[in-house]
């Protein structure tokens, strides 16, 4: 019984920190968050990024090489929402003010000064 309660709840923490959004950041475009002087940090593989203004880390180099990313207000843009948290939340642990995202997955079309709050 003790080891199912033990599963059980490692499960349920893998799974919140990978699918559960994180609150408080805002989804612009990658231009507009250049205007307001945020770096752009690039999460996503190397052979999708095709014309970044930004520093380019993948996810799974993000460990070894955050520390190339200055401190100060930092914009992400992910490649699907799973990779976002992940970046987002271990970023944040390092002392990062995550400020904006933009998901290059997102089909959607955003009217101008409309924001989505959370992830």
């Amino acid at each position: 019984m003790l080891y199912i309660a033990v599963l059980l709840l490692a499960f349920l923490f893998i799974a919140y920190r990978r699918y559960y959004p994180v609150k408080g950041i805002q989804c612009i475009r990658e231009s507009e968050a250049k205007k307001l002087g945020r770096t752009v940090v690039d999460i996503r593989h190397y052979h999708e990024v095709r014309d970044s203004i930004g520093i380019v880390i993948p996810y799974a180099y993000l460990k070894r090489f955050y520390s190339e990313i200055p401190q100060g207000s930092v914009h992400l843009i992910a490649g699907d929402r799973v990779e976002l948290n992940l970046s987002v939340r271990f970023l944040r642990k390092r002392g990062f003010k995550l400020r904006s995202y933009e998901l290059a997955a997102c089909k959607c079309k955003r009217k101008k000064g409309v924001f989505d709050y959370g992830v």
